[in-house]
């Protein structure tokens, strides 16, 4: 498969990582209607594309994103839109995204620098890990706005964080630093600017060098769990455990294992 980059987004596969780069940095990487549709396209191509064993997603400049760029969404006609225009537009935009990502079986690293709003925070809640600066800041620009949460806020945030302080967040509008952040458990982690790349690279081979069948099943488990009882996420349990030890890493990891020696997983 191939990744193309477009207006406001860049897209390369580098080995086994899919690097999807916000490029928009003079308008704070506020992603359209574009660049949304291109990030739609690629998650859905690299979710079956078994050549990719990591996405990344990252920014040009000093701001992650300023979430969902109204003003060259909503100017795409000079007449009013029909009743219900948001209703018909959010299921194939946004809404389309944000559950791509959670249910997409490559896991999902996201860099976060400067300002992550609106859907820049949720594109960081629904990811598998986020780095951030220490000094990032994420907020939630909604009631500063007069509107109402979009791309899933409500449902991510207290399955992350609890009732009181997504209050905080979507209801008071406060604004929070990276380190609080990752002191929340929003992100998985917090550090000084300069070795955020560092760290993300760690992170990211960790992954790519995992056995990809049962990480990406474990995140199914993780993700499909939340509306289930037990006995029927114990049936999911089963049917993923028969998957992933059918797979060439799980032989190889069985083999390693009697061999004393470290794994090395080919993702299949």
């Amino acid at each position: 498969m191939t990744y193309d980059s477009v207006t406001g987004l860049r897209a390369e596969q580098l080995g086994p990582v899919l690097h999807l780069t916000l490029d928009r940095a003079d308008r704070r990487n506020a992603i359209n209607d574009v660049v949304l549709d291109a990030m739609i396209g690629h998650l859905a191509a690299a979710g079956i594309d078994e050549s990719v064993r990591v996405i990344r997603i990252d920014a040009e400049g000093p701001d992650f994103c300023a979430g969902s760029d109204l003003i060259a969404n909503n100017a795409r006609s000079e007449r009013k839109p029909r009743v219900g225009s948001t209703q018909r537009r959010l299921p194939n935009k946004a809404n389309r995204f944000i559950p791509l990502m959670l249910e997409t079986q490559v896991p999902i690293v996201t860099v976060v620098r400067g300002w992550a709003a609106g859907l820049g925070f949720h594109i960081a809640l629904a990811s598998d890990f986020c780095v951030a600066a220490d000094n990032a800041r994420f907020w939630e620009p909604f009631m500063a706005r007069g509107f109402t949460p979009d791309s899933g806020a409500a449902w991510l945030l207290p399955r992350v964080i609890g009732l009181v302080r997504t209050r905080r967040l979507l209801m008071l509008g406060e604004e929070i630093s990276g380190a609080t952040a990752a002191e929340w458990g929003i992100i998985h982690g917090a550090h000084p600017e300069g070795e955020l790349d560092s760290v993300a690279r760690e992170l990211i081979t960790k992954l790519s060098e995992a056995p990809t069948v049962a990480l990406g099943l474990t995140k199914w488990l993780l993700q499909s769990g939340n509306g289930l009882d037990l006995d029927r996420h114990l049936q999911n349990e089963a049917m993923a455990l028969e998957l992933s030890s059918r797979s060439e890493d799980f032989r190889e990891g069985l083999a390693a294992f009697r061999e004393k020696r470290d794994a090395k997983y080919q993702g299949r």
